[in-house]
Order: C-alpha cells, then sequence, then structure tokens
C-alpha cells in the first residue's frame, strides 16, 4: 500500500470499529441479496446491485434514524432539525 502512497484505514489493533458500518452492508447485502437470487451474468448482477443500493439509502427506514430513511436523517441533520 505504501508503495502506491495509500493509507490503511485502521484502528489500534483488536478494535473492528472502523469496519462496522461496512461490514453490516455487506453482511445484510449477502442475506438479502446474494443468497436469494439467482443472477443471469455479471450485468444483471450490477443491475440488482444498483438497486439495492438505492433502497438501502433512499427506502429503508431505520428506528434507529427515528424511523427515517439515511437520506432523509441526514439531510435533516444538515437543516439542523
Amino acid at each position: 500500500m505504501a508503495e502506491n502512497g495509500l493509507t490503511q484505514s485502521i484502528s489500534r489493533k483488536g478494535n473492528c470499529l472502523d469496519n462496522t458500518m461496512t461490514e453490516n452492508f455487506f453482511a445484510l447485502l449477502k442475506m438479502k441479496l446474494y443468497h436469494q437470487h439467482e443472477f443471469e451474468g455479471v450485468d444483471n448482477l450490477i443491475a440488482f446491485l444498483d438497486e439495492y443500493i438505492k433502497y438501502y439509502n433512499t427506502k429503508r427506514f431505520k428506528v434507529k434514524l427515528k424511523g427515517l430513511s439515511p437520506v432523509e436523517y441526514r439531510n435533516q441533520a444538515k437543516l439542523g432539525i
């Protein structure tokens, strides 16, 4: 990584909090999408991924986000509501 000018993003040894949100996203993705569908090719997989990411960010409501989607919650935070 250093040879290519990249900095590794990790926290202290044994602390996985840096990756919690990413790990959660991919676990849900595999559970909801990958394990429930058979894809006819790469283009079909990409289309499903695109739709899932749109759903994940704009239509998925979370109790922890006061019943809002992630986009709605971030927009309220920007407005100071």
